[in-house]
């Protein structure tokens, strides 16, 4: 039977750019204007957060658009709330498209006495009346089993590896993917084979979380142009630590993809000092001013995927099409020309 009724769009205040974006972009596609529902999101002297939908939304397939990054319990609870002012005001069909997926990385025991902070956030989601998720390169893929409701995640390496295609296109021989930790291998074998391309691993062993006691590099880098690939970028010690020992075993140039730009506390002094020559980053996460301004940073777009990945959802057609090169490329149309 087919959809009587648009896919509306909602916005919270974590990234209201990629929202725009995505509404933009759903425009072009559609043939008709498709804008941001009007609502506010504020909060009171006491820092509590009101919402207020301005518009009717009874019986409308509504996409909420909201990353939990930082600050990551005010953004999950203007989700939440969204979400239950879009439940108490009959709307059809409530979507999370939650780019950047806050606490993933609490997403088992690692010691005695620790939470599974990652499911506790799932069980929040599915009780406030959101019936789907939206959401790219989850740090587990097991958090999708937190879940009682469908999940679709979306993988940033399909973007990646045009970009990559486009941006070394004359050095494609002298390419080598490196993990930078044993965990995130088949993140990096992934991106390696779509651009034909071997791989390395750094083996980091740590004393304790933010201290890294010794990196040894797996592989033979020397005279490589190596591309760190990994989900999550927060302090940036470890990238650029990385990208130290990768130089010192003999690789030529260090470039880094990551998918989400946490870049919290000295991060993007670190990458400025870093040998890394550049550091590409989606927008799944909204870039601060200093981000904005660091010349060897460079953000990708994830609107187009994002916007065709809603479209798919509201009209019941695949969203893991969006995985393939060929699916891909005419929804970057014009942003990455033949290598």
């Amino acid at each position: 039977m087919p959809n009587l009724t648009e896919p509306k769009l909602i916005s919270g205040n974590a990234n209201r750019t990629l929202a725009k974006a995505v509404a933009r972009r759903m425009s072009m596609h559609r043939g008709m204007s498709v804008g941001l529902v009007d609502a506010r999101v504020e909060r009171f002297n006491d820092q509590e957060i009101f919402v207020e939908v301005f518009e009717n939304v009874r019986g409308e397939d509504m996409f909420i658009i909201q990353p939990t990054s930082n600050p990551a319990n005010d953004n999950l609870m203007e989700l939440l709330i969204i979400s239950d002012a879009l439940r108490r005001s009959s709307a059809a069909r409530i979507t999370a498209v939650i780019p950047y997926f806050g606490y993933a990385r609490q997403d088992r025991r690692t010691k005695a006495r620790t939470p599974i902070t990652a499911k506790l956030v799932a069980n929040m989601i599915a009780e406030a009346g959101i019936e789907r998720i939206l959401t790219m390169d989850l740090h587990a893929a097991q958090i999708q089993g937190f879940f009682d409701i469908p999940v679709d995640n979306l993988y940033a390496s399909p973007i990646f590896s045009l970009d990559i295609m486009h941006n070394f296109r004359s050095q494609m021989d002298n390419l080598m993917i490196v993990s930078p930790d044993v965990g995130g291998v088949a993140r990096a074998r992934e991106l390696a084979q779509r651009i034909g391309a071997p791989l390395a691993i750094v083996d980091k062993r740590r004393e304790k979380p933010g201290e890294i006691a010794e990196m040894t590099v797996i592989g033979d880098v020397t005279g490589k142009t190596c591309i760190i690939v990994d989900d999550i970028c927060d302090t940036a010690g470890t990238l650029c630590k990385a990208a130290e020992v990768l130089i010192g075993a003999g690789a030529t140039e260090v470039h880094s993809y990551i998918t989400h730009g946490v870049l919290s506390g000295p991060a993007v002094g670190r990458i400025q000092n870093s040998v890394m020559k550049s550091l590409v980053i989606t927008d799944s996460i909204e870039a601060t001013d200093a981000v904005k301004a660091t010349s060897n940073i460079r953000i990708v777009p994830t609107a187009p995927m994002f916007a065709q990945a809603i479209l798919n959802i509201w009209n019941g057609t695949s969203v893991s099409s969006l995985f393939d090169h060929e699916t891909l490329t005419p929804i970057y149309e014009g942003m990455y020309s033949a290598a």
